[in-house]
Parts: structure tokens; C-alpha cells; sequence
């Protein structure tokens, strides 16, 4: 089950989910990367093809800092552009993959149910191979410096946060807002991150809710514990809990953003990038 569940249970899929049929507003904030940001939608070339990414970076110099920024449930929609584009503002090579393109198009999904069955068809294996295959292209293009690499990602996407940590011998920091961390495996979840610990390649910084009814906080107590003990990567890891704050506290289009939580959590994530040779 992914995080976003606990958020839409008793308040209606639609007030929560319908957000291609709202076309996220542009605002002023929006626009205003227009004069410093180069934002492209290009194709990632992968084991069996291609898929679709949204790329940001400055528009001009590098070869710039570089990140992969992961997706929630509903995929590469304008939140997660957005937070492309903030990356890029600070002088990364940002891009963000559509990490469920084969499966589905997640732009046609207007309810939980409908990204839900997508998201259960994507194997964990294909998304550490895109992202690998991600890596590459920002290489490849000549922009972007790889040997200071770093992960995020929200929701389904800290999970993958975690994992990719686990998973690559060349990242360099990660961050993951609120990826859950334990449940029941199958053959496209053969792993979660408790399991992983001791795998661990890369610091992660964990930023999660108090008030989030889909991770539970035994969970969350379980990895701080397992990662203070298992050495390494693992040892330099941390997580904070934000107090009051609900399961997509970053979200600013969702009723559970919360505005100091979510300002706090950009800040430590640009200081553990900093820490740890991401920038």
C-alpha cells in the first residue's frame, strides 16, 4: 500500500486527486524560472527503449551538480516539475523520469485507485534500471557532473530514495520525504528499505510525519535503530520527524502541506547535499 492512502480516506479521492483536471495554476513563483531555467521534456534511452523525463538545469554554463528527482504515486506531474525546476535554480541538473511509462499514462489517472493499479504493475528492478539509465543521460549530455550525484523523492519515491542508495555504487547523498519502509514483499516489491540497510551506498536523510497513518512510527523507530547500528553509510544516515506534520507534508497543492515542515525539509535536504558531495 503506498503512503498516499492514509491521506485520502475519509475526504474524498476527488478533492485529493484530481489534479489534472485542476492544470495546477501557474503562478508568479512558477514563472519566475522562465529567465534562469532550461526546462525540457526529453527521453531517457533504457534496456528495452525509451521513456519520457522532465529535465531542468540553468540555461546556461555547467556541467552542473546532478539530481534525480522521484516521483510520487501520480507520477511526473506539475509538483514534481516544479521541484525539478527548483533544483535547477540552485545549479543542478535536475531530471525527473516517468517511471511508470510502461505500465501506464499516468496524465489519463484522475483517482487513487486508477495510479494505484499502475503503480503495482512496476517491477522495483526496471525503476533501479531507468534510473541508472537516467544517470547516463545526464553524463551523456555533456551538462551534467555525475560525480556529484544525488537522489529525492516523495511518497512512493522515498521508498526508491532508499533503494537506489542501497542500489548504486556512484550516488552520493539521497533524501526521501516520507517513503515508506517495511511491508509484505512480492514479486515487483522483492525488498523495502528495512531490508537494506546494511546495503546501504550512499547516506540518506529521511524526513518524515508524526501524524502519518501509513508509516507507522515503529517503522520509522526500526530504521533509526538499524541504522545507527549497521555501519558505513548507514551510520551517517539520519532521520527527522516532523511533529504535527501528515503523510505529504511537501505537497503544497494537498490539504496536509505544512508550510514549516516543508521549508525546513528543503533547507536540510540542500545542506545534507552540501555534506555529502552532492553539490
Amino acid at each position: 500500500m503506498d503512503g498516499f492512502d492514509s491521506e485520502v480516506k475519509g475526504k474524498g479521492l476527488q478533492a485529493e486527486t484530481d489534479f489534472s483536471r485542476r492544470g495546477f495554476m501557474m503562478t508568479s513563483l512558477v514563472a519566475g524560472f522562465t529567465m534562469a531555467v532550461a526546462r525540457v521534456e526529453t527521453k531517457i534511452k533504457v534496456k528495452d527503449g525509451e521513456i519520457p523525463a522532465y529535465q531542468a538545469m540553468p540555461a546556461s554554463g555547467g556541467p552542473f551538480p546532478t539530481v534525480l528527482v522521484v516521483q510520487e504515486i501520480f507520477g511526473v506531474h506539475e509538483h514534481i516539475k516544479d521541484m525539478a525546476r527548483r533544483f535547477a535554480k540552485l545549479g543542478y541538473m535536475a531530471v525527473a523520469p516517468e517511471l511508470y511509462a510502461r505500465q501506464g499514462d499516468m496524465s489519463k489517472v484522475t483517482d487513487l485507485d486508477g495510479a494505484r493499479a499502475v503503480m503495482a504493475k512496476v517491477p522495483d528492478a526496471q525503476v533501479m534500471s531507468d534510473l541508472d539509465a537516467t544517470v547516463e543521460h545526464m553524463k551523456a549530455s555533456g551538462k551534467g557532473n555525475t560525480d556529484k550525484l544525488g537522489i529525492t523523492g516523495w511518497c512512493w519515491g522515498g521508498r526508491v530514495v532508499w533503494q537506489y542508495s542501497a542500489h548504486s555504487p556512484l550516488l552520493k547523498a539521497g533524501v526521501a520525504w516520507y517513503g515508506v519502509l517495511g511491508g509484505p514483499t512480492n514479486e515487483m516489491r522483492t525488498k523495502h528499505p528495512l531490508d537494506m540497510v546494511k546495503e546501504l551506498k550512499a547516506p540518506v536523510l529521511g524526513l518524515y510525519a508524526a501524524n502519518d497513518q501509513s508509516i507507522p512510527v515503529a517503522d520509522v523507530e526500526k530504521m533509526q535503530a538499524a541504522l545507527k547500528s549497521a555501519g558505513g553509510a548507514a551510520a551517517k544516515s539520519e532521520i527527522v520527524v516532523y511533529p504535527g506534520a501528515q503523510h505529504g507534508f511537501n505537497a503544497d497543492y494537498r490539504p496536509s502541506y505544512k508550510k514549516d515542515a516543508a521549508e525546513d525539509g528543503w533547507k536540510r535536504l540542500q545542506e545534507w547535499f552540501k555534506k555529502y558531495g552532492a553539490a
